[in-house]
């Protein structure tokens, strides 16, 4: 694929998976979470330029900083995330506002990391970051697959973990 149609695809990625994690939905136990990370990351790599040729030791220290960044952020993403149950016990998820500010900080140092490669002339491919991208969202999906585990086998009714607050108990009538 071309540069062109790789940044279209990151894009839509990008927007589809930070607006879906922004509104309340259930944790299916039984899904493939990793399927879409495998998906992305496997068109990376099957690109070439991943490494560029005139400078493969900057290319890959660049490209192993970038990947090591999108596990952060995968990570982070997933603890900043709420989760809970529902009586039926159904898990939810949904991104907080300490994940937006995750985001935020991730974006910014990989467009310090590009401007870094830029200066040093290394010829950055869109393949790079849509690995990292799969990085992140597998890491992100994992962290709350197992989050998600330790609550379904919960028993008895709590609070959310994320909640600030305990929920005051319902008063029994007489």
């Amino acid at each position: 694929m071309s540069g062109l149609v790789n940044a279209l695809v990151i894009a839509a990625v990008v927007v589809l998976v930070i607006v879906r994690q922004f509104r309340a939905q259930p944790i299916g136990t039984g899904r493939r979470w990793w399927l879409l990370p495998v998906i992305l990351g496997f068109v990376a790599l099957r690109e070439p330029g991943l490494v560029d040729s005139h400078h493969p030791t900057t290319s890959v220290t660049l490209l192993a900083v970038e990947l090591l960044v999108g596990l952060a952020i995968g990570a982070g993403w997933a603890w900043t995330t709420r989760i809970w149950t529902e009586p039926d016990g159904t898990v939810w998820s949904k991104s907080t506002k300490t994940s937006v500010a995750v985001w935020t900080v991730g974006i910014a140092v990989r467009v310090g990391l590009y401007a870094l490669g830029s200066a040093l002339g290394v010829h950055q491919h869109s393949s790079a970051l849509l690995v990292a991208l799969a990085a992140t969202l597998l890491v992100r999906s994992g962290i709350l697959y197992w989050r998600s585990q330790s609550l379904t086998t919960a028993t008895g009714a709590g609070p959310a973990y994320g909640d600030r607050m305990a929920r005051p108990a319902r008063k029994e009538r007489v």
